[in-house]
């Protein structure tokens, strides 16, 4: 249980929630990019340009990239309940909507998953 009576603990607990928000974006735009980057290896490989490459692996390493990024929003979650049940109700600002974030954060999650499971259904 915290005791210093200060509403800064929940706002830096909420902005910490929400960098990881950005960082499990990021991690799955990389993934996204490295997923596509395989058709790009595929398309110079046919004109000679480059060696022919292994077949599924930007895919694979792509979407263990957005998977990644789901866990990672998931798992913010989880450390933001941990910290504001420590929380008094002095420490939380009036007004606050607390699960905005964790809200937010779960929905990147699931719309990550779903989004490797739209790459994995079209792969072929």
């Amino acid at each position: 249980m915290s005791e210093l009576e200060d509403p800064r603990i929940f706002l830096a607990a909420e902005s910490t929630l929400l960098s990881w928000n950005r960082t499990s974006l990021t991690l799955m735009g990389f993934g996204f990019v490295i997923e596509r980057f395989g058709i790009l290896l595929y398309a110079l490989a046919a004109q000679h340009i480059v060696p022919s490459p292994h077949p599924g692996f930007s895919q694979w390493i792509g979407i263990s990239f957005i998977m990644l990024g789901a866990l990672a929003a998931c798992l913010s979650v989880l450390e933001y309940r941990q910290i504001i049940r420590t929380l008094k109700p002095s420490e939380i600002p009036n007004g606050r909507m607390q699960n905005l974030g964790v809200y937010l954060n779960l929905i990147v999650a699931l719309l990550g998953v779903a989004f490797s499971g739209y790459l994995l259904y079209n792969a072929s």
